[in-house]
């Protein structure tokens, strides 16, 4: 039997966003209606974030296969009860499972169940993105999706992309004992800072990851024992595929040409408000083909929450979104790159640095890889930061923080820090850029000695 539901916001998808924007609503008084096709949580506690770093911490700890796949079981059985049906319809969200298809620009069909809603928020993320390489389709290939249900370790697993995801699951398997082979077509860690990715590469290498650029992947077949490659540089053979090539939107069946709703082929077109081209519905995080990070999809369902229960002109911010590779040693980074600064403020850039390994935390610790920390200057305020190193990611959010509110460099030099630490490489960055204004400054130096003159 169908029935109709009206409420006050509609949410589609229980991704980290949805979830948010769920959770946010509910508990400031609104009714929400939750709609999931899949498993809560989304891609981020299923099959991405979550196991993702579950298994490289069990193999950076020496972890057997299969104390690494209980390991990344329990990481992922710990976390979904607070994003399960029970702890939303605890708060009060009328939960759905099943695929909605708008059937209007105000209503989505659920099953027999239609939704009404004063607003909707599209957060149905995206899904791996298989290129179309001759033979791909006949063969049984792995996805993100998939690589964390193998039973036994590949021998030679063949990883199709450099990018975070595929570096990622190509330490993780080397550190379990596989051999790996990277294939990129570009540049490996294509988008990140050149001389930073490439500290990444040295130390996959130096660990036994065979990482090949500029390799162009030809045709797939399969052949006994596994897969065999054709590519620029030769064939390849090995026992299993990882497809890492990126994500594509999820939009299909959607049905939002019946809800006046725009999409490209990189995602749901969104204004600086993330409304949609049907004012009455918002996208957030993957959908719009923005930044695929569990965090930024957060920030946005905050924006969607002001917008869509309060009517505050709330606009969503990319220059202070940072990002994270979480190989060893980590990447990470916040605003402009030193290439994007530098193109896009020329002469006015400043670019300043310090080395991890001469912070007395490191010498202490015996840390004498090669890690740093980059800063972007614009008129003194910073305008990107680029991290790699140890505990990168905890690290840029001193750079996030400043970028985000705006600070000056002077705040960042300025700030205290316990001894001894590894974010002490930020305040000496800083500190780097003030220092030819103090210690190489003529007037500096003739104003101390005329204060020294005459002081009493």
């Amino acid at each position: 039997m169908s029935r109709a539901l009206d409420t006050d916001l509609c949410v589609i998808g229980a991704g980290s966003g949805g979830l948010s924007v769920a959770a946010g609503a509910v508990q400031m008084g609104a009714r929400v209606v939750l709609i999931e096709a899949g498993a809560m949580g989304g891609d981020c506690l299923n099959t991405g974030c979550v196991p993702s770093k579950a298994l490289l911490a069990a193999a950076a700890a020496g972890r057997s296969w299969a104390e690494a796949h209980d390991q990344v079981r329990a990481a992922i059985e710990t976390i979904a009860p607070h994003d399960s049906v029970e702890r939303f319809e605890g708060l009060g969200v009328t939960v759905l499972a099943g695929f909605a298809s708008f059937t209007g620009p105000g209503e989505v069909a659920v099953g027999e169940t239609r939704v009404r809603a004063r607003r909707f928020v599209i957060a149905t993320g995206a899904r791996p993105a298989v290129p179309d390489i001759p033979g791909l389709a006949d063969v049984a290939y792995l996805t993100n999706e998939t690589i964390f249900d193998l039973g036994e370790a590949p021998g030679h697993l063949l990883v199709l992309g450099g990018g975070p995801v595929g570096l990622e699951m190509a330490e993780a398997h080397r550190r379990l004992g596989c051999d790996v082979t990277v294939i990129e077509a570009a540049r490996a860690l294509g988008r990140e800072d050149l001389e930073a990715a490439g500290v990444v590469l040295e130390a996959l290498r130096a660990r036994g990851v065979r990482v090949l650029e500029e390799t162009q992947a030809e045709a797939v077949r399969a052949v006994e024992g596994g897969i065999a490659l054709a590519t620029s540089a030769g064939e390849i053979r090995g026992t299993h595929l990882l497809v890492a090539t990126g994500r594509r939107p999820a939009v299909a069946g959607l049905g939002l040409e019946r809800a006046g709703i725009e999409a490209a082929p990189g995602g749901i077109v969104t204004d600086g408000r993330l409304r949609t081209t049907n004012r009455r519905v918002f996208a957030i995080g993957d959908v719009t083909g923005g930044a695929q990070q569990t965090h930024v999809a957060g920030y946005q369902a905050g924006i969607v929450v002001r917008a869509a229960l309060f009517g505050l002109p709330a606009r969503a911010r990319e220059d202070h979104l940072p990002r994270a590779v979480y190989t060893s040693p980590e990447l990470a980074q916040v605003g402009l790159t030193e290439a994007e600064a530098r193109a896009a403020h020329g002469v006015a850039l400043e670019v300043v640095r310090a080395e991890t390994a001469a912070t007395d935390r490191a010498v202490a610790g015996a840390w004498a890889a090669p890690g740093f920390v980059k800063v972007m200057v614009v008129r003194g305020r910073p305008v990107g930061a680029t991290i790699v190193g140890p505990d990168a990611g905890e690290q840029i959010a001193f750079w996030a923080l400043a970028l985000s509110a705006r600070l000056k460099m002077s705040a960042i030099a300025g700030t205290v820090l316990p001894y001894p630490t590894l974010a002490e490489v930020s305040k000496r960055a800083a500190g780097n850029y003030f220092s030819p204004r103090l210690f190489g400054n003529v007037w500096v130096k003739r104003v101390v000695r005329a204060v020294q003159r005459l002081a009493p």
